[in-house]
Order: structure tokens, then C-alpha cells, then sequence
């Protein structure tokens, strides 16, 4: 039969049923032309014969017809709403189900390593999201048969959680013990907090089973990884410049760091007066008395200049100035912007290439009798300033490259609060370099004559990530990571990693490529310390296997604070000294630094994933983790194993206003995710619900920015209100039906209900596809498709006179229960990983299983192979294109009141529709009930004697079976005119012989 498969094209066609093909009469009036291919969707008020809810059916006829009956409620809000939602976590065993699940037999482990969000505050709609957007898909993976791995944790340590702590009392007279006693108190309260959120957004984990970066268990495997990295040489201690933060008093790493666009910085244009021509151009006449012209932002830096660098293949040029006649050498591609920022003509004297300069010899402009000389360097550039850079090696990266290659001298002048030392001089000693000694070096080169302008300039400058006050680049003693070394391996396994979106990849190797060393020591006392002792006459680290593996023994038993609590002769005992040829532990005193939090968080794949050589299937994150803990991870475990620690990167956006703004308490956009779901005291600000929160995550775009408001959030709440109640439309037409003694074979079942089992198995795989790529946002619309398109407009419509009016136990009635329990299972476990207190919800007045199951505890959505129907699919479609050519030629009107004829010539068309309809004409055919007419007549040609009120129309569809083997493009006509027929007084549709009686259908139904 064409209804499972068409095999052949020479031969006749397979038929579909068992009526003989019939001729009729060609049509006497010319046809409506209607050309449709695929099934169009219709509301349920065009075309239906009945309306969405069964209308109560009048006398003594109304208690026959079935009509949904369910407790299920239709709508839930306020305080009903968060009671339940909370008691379906209990009674469903929510806090349980991840522990369940990690004892059950499976044959594949699904890891999503939690990136651990910082214990410093209460939980924000960024938390919102980063957890219900994994736990949408751990629940996922759950209910299809994995073991989920997912062990929720927090980054504990650092700064800003110190700062907090401390509040106003600052360090001042506590000793690192107490410092880390108030951090750890403030850290495990916002832990607490953050915890009972992320449990009543309904995110499973085993929430007494957390990984934090403070425990001693896990401060050990980090040791145990910085071991490894510093036996391999990739940990080093250096004396270079690095992002200094003074508010914060401690070495700050990229990553540590947020750019403010909008500083504004005190530029200067300087000279720096040549004392000694460079020997190719002392040719050059009238070159007496000329001056190098700089630019800077950071006046403050140039007491430190060592040098002044060029490019060495650009063009310079010495220029006059009309308006004083002094000599400026600069770039000749910045003379024109310099003549219009000065305000005067620049006369060029002479020009030559950048590396003529070699060997030129420029006078300090505020350190009398110091000399600098001009210096090739690669760094230079011409967008702006004057083609010759400053260069302060102790105050740039840059700078300090060219110190490294040309050994001139790295002198800091800044002290750790960011004020000049006595070695700036008297005039500058003491000063904040940000403040006040800017303005006092300003003023020293203007009473020298070397300042040629001031100007404002308003640029991007980076800022410590946590006080929010402008860093600085200073010299300092710090341990670093050798990336440079590193990252060429880590680009190269990055790889061989899936990363959603892709465009994310980009950006993760750009950072890689810009980061040449990692500073990981911290002057604070609120963090892992770097295991290393410093002779107390030599300064020389001791740091080796034995001292770092004696130290991790200790955090791993007694916890980093024994770092402070044990003499140092328990830190260095005598087996350790001996094995690292030491002397005595006197002779040590242990170092002061603390570990960068970044390689905190960096090490714990080596401390939360199992296995011998672990390795997640995913990491999700914010943005913000490119350069963060995805780096840090990926570095650690390059440095460690030469491999990645995750399979595949997914990367999410912000979470901003409705109006795109980043959220700001001084602002007034914050959105606070407890608001959400439980409302607030103002009536206009609702309780959501968790389920509302997670529907949110779930339909954005979550690969780009969030937004969320009160629009969104009602948009979200509709939306969860439009699923609830075609779920409960479902439940309530399953009233008394038990699928596991009343179903009906597929192979038994009307052509229509087969076709929408065909239709939940394409959605169901889509649906699953969708999770799989990480695209919540996709199964939304599927779902909220299905259930628009397919079912409401669609198969509620065609079943309801079928589901309302045949008898209760009938093969034609149950035939349709059976496939809605099969769309009420497959929806709720579809939306079930966004949904799960609905879904629970549901489950437990569904019919079917026994009382106490829950769905999460019972798999996916069971979907057969035996539903796919290829063949049928072309017929259904065939039967809507009809339809639509029908219903779109009484616009507005009901499509019961009408007889439809169909005219199609012999053909495969013709056979398909003919298994819907054996007989030649027909009240209660398949077709008729497809049609949602009062009678269906099936003939090869239009009868000549129509009523002269017929509406006439005609289409084409094209018929494509065994993938374009078969194809067919068939004509069809239609004739439609008013039934002559009276409305049943029981089912409604017009098939009765006069009003007061009822149709023959429902005659049988009462009568038996």
C-alpha cells in the first residue's frame, strides 16, 4: 500500500484501498484557479466546526457527548504558583534525582564542568543564566540514558571577596590569618546564598557534593600542577613590568583587567633635543638645534624614559615652525595632522629614511646631564602622535621588549600605592603618579621649554576588574608562566575542539597570540600560596618537586592556613631539605605571594574531573571566559598533559536591560532573579516562577546579548501559558484512558492520527537534535510550531467531532487517544529540561503509569520507527492542499456547512485521497472528517449539473515520493456549495435529516 511505501515506478501504482476508480462529467462553469503545494496551517475558528473548547451541547444530548474533563488546573499565579513549584521539587525528589542518577547503569558519561562563579555577592540574572542554560542540558542528557557529571563549584579566593570582607577596617593591624579567617566567613555566606538559588531555580545537582577553591583537597591537586609546570621550567620568577593596581596594592593579570573607553588621560606632545646628530645626517646643514617631538598619554612616565624609538622603514622629516622657527623631527606621514593640531605651517628642511636616525643621542628634557639614545623598534606606529615613541622600559611592554634586546636599564620609580620614590628626585618623591605628579611633571617640562601642547584625550585604559580604579604598568619581582612557550601547542589542540558559536574560536586565538607571559603571584594574603622559601641571606628561591609535593600533603590534611600556622621547620622538615640539598630550615623564610585566582580555577580540571586523564565533553561560560577560564584551563592543561581539558567550548552572552543597557545598580536596571520568581510588594512586579526564569533562558539568543525585562519576562510567562494549556487540552481528552490496555495499533489507527505519530517522530528528532547543539532557542520554536501549527490549527481541529461524539470505547475514538497520549508524553518530555516543574506537573496526571513515577526518572521521548510514513505524509499533505484550495474559497465561513466535491483525474493523486474514501460520497469518511465538511464526494470529473450558488476551484499538487523517484504533478477541481442537510442537535455538524433529529452517527451512540 502507498500508505508505507511506494517501491516501483513502471509498474501501475500499489493501491491505496479497495474502491474502483469512477468517472464523471467534465465541469460546465470554468474553475477558481489555486495553485497550492504543502499544508497550510488555520486557526480553529475557519474552516472548524467546532471551537476550541466543545461548546455545552443543549437538552438532553449534553451529558452524551464527551467532552475534557481534568483537575489539572488551567492557570496558577502568585503565591499557588511558588507553593507548587516547590512542592513538585519535593515530592519529585528534585534534590535527589542527580545522585540517582549517577548510581543507575549507563553506558555513556555526559561531564559539563562547572566553571565555578565567584563567591563575592548575591546571585544575579548572569548566574540565571550560565546555570539553567547548563542544566537544561544535563537534564537532557539525563533523560536520554547518560550519567551526568556535573558537580557545581566556586572560585573562592582573591581581592575583591578580601576587600569585602575587610570593608572599611582594611588590613591594618590583622595578621594574614585573620585577614583569611573574615574572607573565608564573607565566602562561605555568599556560597549559601547563591546555593539556595540556584536549588529553587530547579538546577539538579548534588548540592552537598560542591568543589571549592578553598578546600585543602583541591588546593593540593592546583600545587600538584603548578609541580608539574614549574619541572618542566614553564614557572619562573622575573623582574618586569607588569599591571600594577594601586587601589589594590597587587600585580593584576589580562585577565584581571576591564578597559574603560571613555578615560580621559592628560596627553602631551614633548621634545626631546638632540645632543648628538645621528652620523648620516650630520651632512645635513642647518640641523643645529633640532628636537625630537614624542606624544604620550602617561606624562608621569617620562622622569623613566630610556629611550626614543622610530621606525626604521618609515619616512621622517625635520620641519620649521612658521610661528617660532624651532626644529621638530617627526614622521613625515604626521606632518600634515601636527600642522592642524598646532595650529601653525610646518616647513619641511630636509627628509630621510627612519634608519638614518641610528646612533642619534637626545637629551633627558627634566633630568639634567642624562642622555638617551634613539632606538629601531617594531611597536611604532603612525596612527597617531608623532612617529617617535617614549620609551620607558620599567612602564610598558613594549618598552621593555627593547630594554630586553638593547640591556638598557629597568629603573622603577613607583612605589606599590603608585607614588613616585626618592629615586624621581626631590621635586617628584612621595606624589601620586595618576594626580598630582602628573601636574608636576607637566610644569617641570613646561619651565624647561619642552612642552609643546597639552591636550585631553579620551581613550580605552584598562582598570582593575574589581575596585574599578585605573592600574598602571611598574616593575615588580613576580612569578610568571611562560605562555609564549605554550601557546603555539595550546592553538594548535584548540583545534580539535567544537566551539559554539564559531566565531568565538577567533577570539580565543587572538588572545592566545597576544599573551606572551602570565604573572600568577599576588601580594595578598586571601589565597593559595605559592610554595616557595627565599634564603634569608641570598634572596634565592627554593622551590623544587620535593618542597612543592611536601606542601601539597600539607593543604591536602590540614588546609593552606597551615601555611601560616606551622613553623617553618614543619613546612621544610629535614627529609625534604636533604633530598633539595638545602641547608638548615633556618637559613629559609617562606614567601608572602599568593596564586593568581585565574590559575585557581585554571587548575580544576586536574581537581573535579575523574578519571586517570580527565577531559569534560563541554565547558559553557559568559563571554568574559575567552580570555578567563577557558584560557587558564586550556593553558594548565597544554603546560600539564599537551592536551585540551574540554571537547567542546560554548560561549554565551550578557545578560542587559531591554533597552540594551549593561545592568547598574546606580542606574536602576538591576533584574534580580529572586524578584522573578517570587514577585515583589509593588503589584506590578509579579512572581514568574522558576519555570518562567528557565523559559527565558531557554528562548534567547543566547549566543549574543540577553535581554530581560518586564516584556520579556510576560512574554515568557504567555508563552509557558499557552504550553500549559494545550498540555491540560491533552490531559483532559485522556480522561479514563489507560494506554497500557485500551491502545490501539498504529496499523489500526485512522490515517490522520497515523500521520501525526509520523509528524511527533520528525519532531521529536528535531527536538533532540536541537539539545545536542547546545540550542534551546531552536526546540522553543519547534515546540511552540507544533503545537500551533500541527496541533491547534491543525489536528484538534479535524479530531474533536471524533474525540467529543463517537462512542467512548470505539476503535475511531480510541485510535485518537492513543496518539494524544503519545503528543502529551512527547511534549512533556521534550519541554521537560526547560520546563521541569510543569513537566513534573503533568506527569503526574497523566494516564499510564503508576502513581510516584516521576518523568525524570523514566527517559526520553519514546519515539517508533514503525511511525514513519513517508507515503503518508504525501497523502495528508495532498488531502490540506485541497483543503486550503477549499477553504480559502469560503473565507470566514463554516466549513461544515458545505458539501465539498473533489475531482481528480485517474492517477496517483486520485488513489491517495481514495483511501481516505472508499465510497464515492460520504458523511463520515476520513476525508470528510480531514475536510471538516458536512459530506465528501471523491469522482474523476466535476458533475455538469451543479447548483448554480457552487463555488468552483481547481489546484495542483506534486506528488514526490522515494526521494524524487516518483513524481507526479496532479490536477485536482472542487465544487463547493451549501449542505442541504440540518445541524445535529447533538455533535453539531450538519448531517442530520431536519434539526429536531439526530444524525445517524449519533443515533447509534445514544441509542446504544
Amino acid at each position: 500500500m502507498l500508505l508505507f511505501r511506494v517501491s516501483a515506478v513502471s509498474r501501475n501504482v500499489a493501491r491505496w484501498g479497495s474502491g474502483a476508480l469512477r468517472t464523471g462529467a467534465q465541469p460546465l462553469h470554468p474553475a477558481l484557479p489555486f495553485s497550492y503545494g504543502r499544508r497550510r496551517s488555520y486557526s480553529s475558528g475557519e474552516g472548524s466546526a467546532q471551537s476550541a473548547e466543545a461548546e455545552p451541547t443543549q437538552g438532553q444530548y449534553r451529558d452524551s457527548v464527551l467532552v475534557p474533563q481534568t483537575d489539572f488546573p488551567m492557570k496558577l499565579t502568585g503565591q499557588k504558583l511558588l507553593d507548587r513549584e516547590l512542592e513538585i521539587q519535593k515530592t519529585c525528589g528534585f534534590a535527589e534525582l542527580y545522585s540517582w542518577q549517577r548510581e543507575r547503569k549507563a553506558k555513556k558519561e555526559f561531564c559539563l564542568h562547572d566553571g565555578p562563579p565567584y563567591a563575592n555577592g548575591d546571585p544575579h540574572v548572569g548566574h540565571a543564566l550560565n546555570k539553567i542554560l547548563k542544566d537544561i542540558r544535563n537534564r537532557f542528557e539525563m533523560l536520554r540514558g547518560r550519567q551526568v557529571h556535573y558537580i557545581p563549584g566556586w572560585d573562592c579566593h582573591g581581592l575583591p571577596i578580601e576587600l569585602k570582607a575587610l570593608g572599611e577596617l582594611g588590613t591594618a593591624g590583622l595578621s594574614p590569618l585573620q585577614i583569611r579567617q573574615k574572607a573565608r566567613e564573607f565566602a562561605e555566606a555568599a556560597i549559601a546564598r547563591q546555593r539556595a538559588a540556584f536549588q529553587r531555580w530547579g538546577v539538579m545537582a548534588d548540592w552537598d557534593k560542591c568543589y571549592y577553591t578553598f578546600d585543602g583537597a583541591y588546593e593540593a591537586a592546583q600545587l600538584n600542577v603548578f609541580q608539574e609546570m614549574h619541572r618542566k621550567g614553564l614557572i619562573y620568577q622575573d623582574f618586569k613590568p607588569v599591571f600594577w593596581s594601586p587601589s589594590s596594592r597587587t600585580a593584576l593579570a589580562e585577565a584581571e583587567l576591564e578597559y574603560n573607553p571613555q578615560h580621559v588621560s592628560r596627553a602631551i606632545y614633548a621634545t626631546f633635543p638632540l645632543a648628538t646628530l645621528p652620523p648620516k645626517m650630520t651632512a645635513e646643514a642647518d640641523l643645529a638645534g633640532v628636537s625630537v617631538l614624542v606624544w604620550t598619554t602617561q606624562p608621569w612616565t617620562i622622569p623613566a624614559n630610556q629611550a626614543v624609538c622610530y621606525m626604521p622603514n618609515a619616512q621622517y622629516s625635520v620641519v620649521k615652525r612658521a610661528d617660532s622657527s624651532q626644529l621638530l623631527l617627526v614622521a613625515s606621514e604626521r606632518c600634515a595632522a601636527l600642522e592642524a593640531l598646532l595650529g601653525t605651517q610646518l616647513e619641511s628642511k630636509g627628509s630621510f629614511i627612519g634608519s638614518a636616525l641610528e646612533g642619534g643621542i637626545c637629551r633627558h628634557p627634566t633630568i639634567p646631564d642624562k642622555e638617551v639614545p634613539l632606538l629601531p623598534a617594531n611597536h611604532v606606529t603612525m596612527a597617531k602622535g608623532t612617529g617617535l615613541v617614549h620609551t620607558a622600559p620599567a612602564h610598558g611592554m613594549e618598552d621593555y621588549s627593547v630594554a630586553s634586546h638593547y640591556k638598557l636599564s629597568l629603573e622603577c620609580m613607583v612605589d606599590q600605592e603608585g607614588r613616585f620614590t626618592e629615586l624621581a628626585g626631590p621635586e617628584l618623591n612621595t606624589l601620586s603618579v595618576m594626580d598630582e605628579g602628573t601636574d608636576k611633571v607637566i610644569s617641570m617640562l613646561k619651565a624647561g621649554g619642552a612642552l609643546v601642547r597639552e591636550e585631553a584625550c579620551v581613550h580605552s585604559y584598562p582598570y582593575d576588574w574589581r575596585s574599578m580604579q585605573p592600574v598602571l604598568i611598574r616593575p615588580s619581582r613576580q612569578w610568571f608562566i611562560n605562555t609564549a612557550s605554550l601557546k603555539d601547542k595550546a592553538k594548535d589542540v584548540l583545534q580539535k575542539v567544537r566551539v559554539l558559536p564559531e566565531s568565538a574560536r577567533g577570539s580565543l586565538l587572538a588572545m592566545l597570540d597576544r599573551r606572551t607571559y602570565w604573572c600568577i603571584s599576588r601580594q595578598r594574603s586571601w589565597g593559595v600560596p605559592i610554595p616557595v622559601f627565599y634564603h634569608k641571606d641570598s634572596g634565592e628561591a627554593l622551590v623544587n618537586k620535593h618542597t612543592v609535593s611536601h606542601i601539597s600533603k600539607l593543604f591536602k590534611e590540614k588546609g593552606s592556613d597551615c601555611w601560616w600556622e606551622l613553623p617553618v621547620e614543619s613546612l621544610l622538615p629535614p627529609d625534604v631539605l636533604k633530598k633539595s640539598k638545602a641547608g638548615p630550615a633556618t637559613d629559609y623564610v617562606r614567601g608572602e605571594d599568593v596564586l593568581d585566582i585565574w590559575f585557581d580555577s585554571g587548575a580544576s580540571w586536574a581537581a573535579v574531573l575523574e578519571d586517570s586523564d580527565p577531559m569534560a565533553d563541554v565547558y559553557l561560560e559568559g563571554k568574559d571566559q575567552i580570555g578567563g577560564w577557558f584560557q587558564s584551563s586550556l593553558l594548565t592543561s597544554v603546560a600539564v598533559r599537551n592536551k585540551a581539558p574540554y571537547k567542546s567550548l560554548v560561549v554565551h552572552g550578557f545578560a542587559i536591560s531591554e533597552q540594551g543597557e549593561k545592568m547598574s545598580k546606580s542606574v536602576g536596571n538591576v533584574v534580580d532573579p529572586d524578584t522573578v520568581i517570587n514577585g515583589a510588594a509593588d503589584p506590578g512586579t509579579p512572581a514568574y516562577g522558576a519555570d518562567v526564569l528557565r523559559w527565558w533562558v531557554a528562548e534567547s539568543n543566547v549566543f549574543s546579548e540577553v535581554q530581560i525585562g518586564p516584556a520579556a519576562l510576560n512574554s515568557a510567562r504567555d508563552a509557558v501559558g499557552k504550553v500549559r494549556n494545550t498540555l491540560r487540552f491533552l490531559l483532559g481528552n485522556l480522561q479514563g484512558f489507560d494506554p497500557r490496555t485500551q491502545a490501539v495499533d498504529p496499523k489500526q489507527m485512522h490515517y490522520i492520527d497515523q500521520y501525526m505519530l509520523h509528524q511527533l517522530r520528525d519532531f521529536s528528532i528535531k527536538v533532540t537534535d536541537a539539545y545536542g547543539e547546545f540550542d534551546a532557542g531552536r526546540v522553543i520554536r519547534l515546540l511552540q510550531a507544533f503545537i500551533t501549527r500541527d496541533l491547534s490549527s491543525f489536528y484538534f481541529s479535524i479530531i474533536k467531532d471524533r474525540l467529543y461524539c463517537e462512542p467512548e470505547n470505539s476503535l475511531a475514538r480510541r485510535s485518537c487517544q492513543t496518539v494524544l497520549e503519545e503528543v502529551l508524553d512527547g511534549l512533556t518530555r521534550s519541554v521537560a529540561p526547560v520546563l521541569p516543574h510543569l513537566a513534573e506537573e503533568v506527569h503526574a496526571h497523566a494516564p499510564g503509569h503508576d502513581e510516584g513515577d516521576t518523568l525524570f526518572r523514566s527517559g526520553w521521548i519514546k519515539s517508533s520507527s514503525v511511525w514513519r510514513r513517508p507515503g503518508l505524509e504525501e497523502a495528508v499533505e495532498g488531502a490540506c492542499a485541497i483543503r486550503d484550495s477549499f477553504l480559502s474559497s469560503i473565507p470566514g465561513k463554516n466549513a461544515a456547512q458545505y458539501d465539498l466535491t473533489i475531482a481528480i483525474e485517474p492517477g496517483l493523486l486520485f488513489e491517495l485521497m481514495e483511501s481516505f474514501q472508499e465510497q464515492p460520497t460520504s458523511t463520515c469518511s476520513q476525508l470528510t472528517e480531514l475536510m471538516m465538511v458536512a459530506r465528501t464526494t471523491l469522482t474523476s470529473a466535476l458533475p455538469r449539473d451543479l447548483p448554480p450558488d457552487t463555488l468552483l476551484g481547481s489546484g495542483n499538487f506534486l506528488i514526490n515520493l522515494e526521494g524524487g523517484v516518483i513524481r507526479e504533478d496532479s490536477a485536482y477541481s472542487i465544487a463547493v456549495a451549501p449542505t442541504s442537510a440540518a445541524r445535529c442537535p447533538r455533535c453539531r455538524r450538519y448531517t442530520a435529516v431536519s434539526p429536531d433529529c439526530l444524525c445517524p452517527r449519533c443515533q447509534g451512540v445514544v441509542s446504544g
